[in-house]
């Protein structure tokens, strides 16, 4: 069963909470809630997440100052922010939310497929990343047990290569549509470059496992590059 991505939705005010959860409900995803910048620090400490929808304005540690700590963090660095505010802000404002490292920043009212739309594309790219990690860890794994053992063991090898081909040609099939609907959609930049940065890394799996393949080279180099 494939793992649900959790989505963090960051507001202090109890009613827009409930607001985002109901947007992002169809999304069939876990939805993890914060009321204030601490707690969503805390939350981050210990789960992982495909994307933070953020409030700007909230008491004690704001919006900017909460994205500030978040990227400040190795471990959460990279997951993509979504601002939401109700100020009416000027392009400073703007400027400061995507100096902060915000991929997007949507003012309230919002309209509600298209948060949800935007939140989808990152949920999306989060579960294609978490596949393809587990491609690369299967693919170590063979890797430390070749040449080992006879020829039933090779057996086992071969049939093992062949499971991982197929997972992998599932997700370049799935990471190759999702790329042509960003193309389609005009996406934002930041999911844009999320997307080709998968594909690279995809790429260079499929290599390291062509070269397992008997009579390649040693694909270890292959591998330990996609790390």
């Amino acid at each position: 069963m494939v793992q649900k991505a959790k989505i963090l939705l960051v507001d202090d005010r109890p009613e827009n909470l409930l607001a985002l959860e109901a947007i992002l409900s169809a999304l069939d995803q876990t939805l993890v809630r914060a009321s204030s910048g601490e707690e969503a620090l805390k939350a981050l400490l210990t789960d992982d997440f495909a994307v933070i929808l953020l409030d700007v304005q909230m008491p004690g540690m704001d919006g900017f100052e909460t994205a500030a700590h978040i990227k400040r963090r190795e471990r959460t660095r990279d997951i993509p922010i979504i601002f939401l505010t109700a100020i009416n802000h000027g392009p400073h404002h703007t400027f400061r939310g995507y100096a902060a490292g915000a991929v997007d920043y949507i003012s309230k009212p919002f309209d509600p497929w298209v948060l949800r739309a935007k939140v989808s594309v990152f949920v999306d790219l989060y579960m294609k990343n978490c596949q393809l990690k587990e491609q690369a860890a299967l693919l170590r794994l063979q890797l430390e047990g070749g040449g080992k053992g006879g020829v039933g063991e090779g057996k086992e090898s071969a049939g093992l290569l062949a499971e991982l081909s197929a997972r992998l040609a599932a997700v370049e099939e799935q990471a190759e549509a999702l790329s042509k609907q960003l193309d389609d959609e005009s996406a934002d930049a930041a999911a844009v470059a999320t997307a080709a940065h998968l594909e690279r890394k995809l790429t260079g799996l499929r290599r390291a496992l062509d070269a397992l393949e008997p009579g390649a080279d040693s694909p270890s180099s292959s591998v330990s590059s996609q790390n």
